[in-house]
């Protein structure tokens, strides 16, 4: 059989990634503004209730990625994979047909279970792409995540607006089923499982967590990207709140898309670009540089009180931060061996989605004196997460510690 070009792959997975995100991040940006339309019209209840729904929603599915990442090995990826497509396009049903608080809250819960796809998409990706293109090609895969945070807002604002939630829904209902369609046709298992591996699942699952221990770097390397990216997932929790304190005009959604969505035009640049330059000078140095410049700027937007320079600040943070995350990958993808880099990349967003459950639920706590207070809240995370983050360049990599960085 003929092999298919690694770009057409890479291309598939981006578009995947793109669909899934862009779905994720206007659930985030626009439930706030829906959750009157289900009753709740106290403030301060919205504000509660957005930092409980995120945290349920990720919180839920995270003790089951490593029971995907062991399926995935034990059989095929393939069927994996689609699972979180299929388990996205339920919950967008469910919250299009109710009117109900309480199934709408489900709905949101149910998007836990699509956990544990972007690492097997990786995984595969790496299986095809020259190795003196990593970089650039998990850069690439992985910018989807925030460009799509970006054009979520950025295009559901309008709709939103003139036509309402449940219209945005049917919307991501439609594009989810098409990337379905599309990874049915497009994406053709290579992969191949070893016929004598007669273990139990539960007993490959849980062994998955002991991979990730028993690698001295792998050990550090999680805890730090997760305190990286919680404080980013913090703040992106809470940014459609603040937007909200600065603009309280009509067109709340479109403002909120074109707010949030601004931020995506630095990411366009700086995730590849960060990508290339990790591929000519080497991972490890430009993300310490990338996660030392978003140290400081993290505190910056706490002073700010004026719409337009909060927009045009926020979008350099996120998009140093974003970029940061795209090349996150290709870090952890090389301190794992390849034999078990399938089952540890199955963790590879497990930083981001605990720090949505603990970043929402740190910021129901701290915004109660002042929204503003998540941005010198992010600074604190990422400064700890750099800490780890050297700590774990300084062990060796590969399994056990037995290969060297």
């Amino acid at each position: 059989m003929k092999r298919r070009p690694w770009t057409r792959v890479l291309a598939l997975f981006t578009l995947a990634s793109l669909a899934e995100t862009v779905f994720y991040s206007q659930l985030l940006a626009f439930t706030p503004l829906h959750l009157p339309s289900l009753g709740v019209s106290d403030p301060d209840c919205v504000l509660v209730l957005v930092g409980l729904i995120t945290a349920v929603s990720n919180g839920v599915g995270i003790p089951f990625i490593p029971l995907w990442g062991a399926l995935a090995d034990r059989y095929a990826r393939k069927p994996i994979i689609l699972r979180s497509f299929i388990v996205l396009l339920i919950a967008a049903a469910m919250a299009y047909l109710t009117q109900s608080l309480w199934v709408f809250i489900l709905a949101r819960s149910l998007t836990g279970f699509a956990l544990g796809n972007s690492g097997l998409m990786m995984t595969s990706l790496a299986e095809r792409v020259p190795a003196n293109r990593i970089g650039l090609a998990f850069s690439i895969m992985n910018s989807a995540a925030p460009i799509g945070a970006f054009l979520g807002p950025l295009t559901g604002g309008w709709v939103f607006d003139r036509y309402g939630f449940r219209t945005l829904l049917a919307i991501d209902a439609l594009m989810l089923a098409f990337v379905i369609a599309a990874l049915v046709r497009g994406y053709h298992e290579e992969y191949r499982s070893d016929p004598r591996d007669k273990r139990p699942i539960l007993r490959m699952a849980w062994n998955s967590l002991g991979m990730v221990w028993e690698n001295r770097r792998l050990r550090a390397l999680f805890p730090a990207l997760f305190l990286l990216f919680g404080g980013w997932m913090l703040a992106f929790t809470y940014i459609p709140l603040v937007i909200g304190e600065l603009y309280r005009g009509p067109d709340q959604g479109t403002i909120t898309g074109i707010v949030i969505g601004a931020s995506g035009l630095t990411t366009l640049v700086l995730a590849p670009l960060l990508g290339a330059l990790a591929d000519r000078f080497g991972s490890w140095r430009v993300l310490f540089a990338g996660t030392i410049t978003a140290l400081l700027l993290w505190p910056l937007p706490f002073w700010i009180r004026e719409l337009l320079p909060f927009a045009i600040l926020w979008s350099i943070v996120n998009g140093v931060v974003s970029a940061v995350f795209a090349l996150s990958f290709a870090v952890l993808s090389s301190s794992a061996e390849p034999s078990v880099r399938g089952r540890v990349m199955s963790f590879a967003y497990m930083p981001v989605n605990v720090g949505f459950m603990v970043g929402a639920a740190v910021g129901a706590r701290i915004t109660q004196s002042s929204l503003f207070n998540i941005f010198p809240a992010a600074a604190f995370f990422t400064l700890l997460g750099i800490l780890l983050l050297y700590s774990a360049y300084r062990q060796p990599a590969g399994q056990k510690g037995n290969t060297s960085p």
